[in-house]
């Protein structure tokens, strides 16, 4: 079994003006994360702008960040759609390239049932020795995969972990309950990243790590030692600014918070659009509170 880490960011993908990919900045930003907090990184994630990317300039990426981090770092591979056979050929290609896993959405806009989820994830596992992440967020791709799916993927070998960001405390809570002591559990809300600590996950597949994940594995090894109180009070410090990156549609925040930073991540591509100048004044000042500009 893989233990990835405790504290994963999932990294934006730096643009150029002209909104072609900033490969340099890409490799210079896998090197501050992981200098400042992050065990792992996954590339080509929601957060990294995947659904504008091309399988080329993905596979770039996954090299790209390989050669800058990956002696470091665990590199997880964003390899899902909702096309089994395309996330097979994806993920089969980003193996080649020495990733260190791949995490796989849930099928968004077919809506498989629960059996059409199971399969999918079982086609893929049996065409890779990667091991694999499956990553359920209803509130981008329209369906919730249960815990008692999740439960059967778990027996598969090379599953090995869940993000779960349904954002329900109490799905949560069954997935551990429900599957093997050495499947990961790993909360995809920052928000959300002590209280499901608590009931048994490992850590966060994290969007605020990009700006604060020295304080976010702070509380977590914080928690881990036995100092829930330490963590209870950092959680509770971080909490406005783990608000302020979902003011509007992720990325769009924390894009700006990046570069804000002074790291250069650039501009989105549309349909993704820049903050309004109340999104970015409220980022802003939670950045402030926390000294962090």
């Amino acid at each position: 079994m893989k233990n990835f880490g405790q504290i994963l960011t999932a990294m934006v993908t730096p643009f150029h003006d002209d909104l072609s990919v900033n490969y340099q900045s890409a490799a210079k930003l896998a090197k501050y994360l992981v200098d400042n907090g992050s065990d792992g990184l996954v590339v080509a994630g929601s957060t990294g702008e995947s659904a504008t990317l091309t399988s080329e300039e993905k596979l770039k990426l996954f090299a790209t960040v390989m050669e800058a981090v990956g002696d470091r770092a665990a590199v997880i591979a964003g390899t899902g759609s909702n096309d089994t056979r395309a996330s097979i050929a994806m993920t089969r290609e980003a193996e080649k390239l020495g990733v260190h896993g791949a995490m796989l959405v849930g099928p968004y806009y077919n809506k498989p049932p629960q059996e059409g989820f199971y399969q999918h994830f079982k086609a893929i596992a049996e065409t890779t020795t990667l091991p694999i992440i499956v990553y359920n967020v209803p509130g981008r791709t329209g369906s919730n995969i249960l815990p008692p799916t999740i439960a059967r993927l778990a027996q598969i070998k090379n599953i090995v972990a869940v993000k779960e960001a349904s954002g329900s405390l109490d799905q949560a809570s069954e997935i551990v309950r429900t599957t093997p002591s050495d499947f990961l559990v790993y909360s995809g809300d920052d928000s959300l990243t002590l209280p499901i600590l608590s009931v048994g996950g490992v850590g966060i597949i994290s969007v605020a790590a990009h700006v604060v994940g020295k304080q976010m594995k702070e509380m977590v090894s914080a928690f881990v030692s036995g100092d829930s109180n330490k963590a209870r009070v950092l959680h509770l410090q971080l909490m406005p600014f783990f608000k302020a990156i979902f003011v509007t549609t992720n990325p769009i925040p924390i894009k700006t918070a990046v570069n804000l930073l002074g790291l250069e991540a650039g501009p989105f591509r549309l349909p993704l659009i820049p903050p309004t100048a109340a999104e970015t004044d409220l980022l802003k000042k939670a950045m402030q509170d926390l000294a962090i500009i």
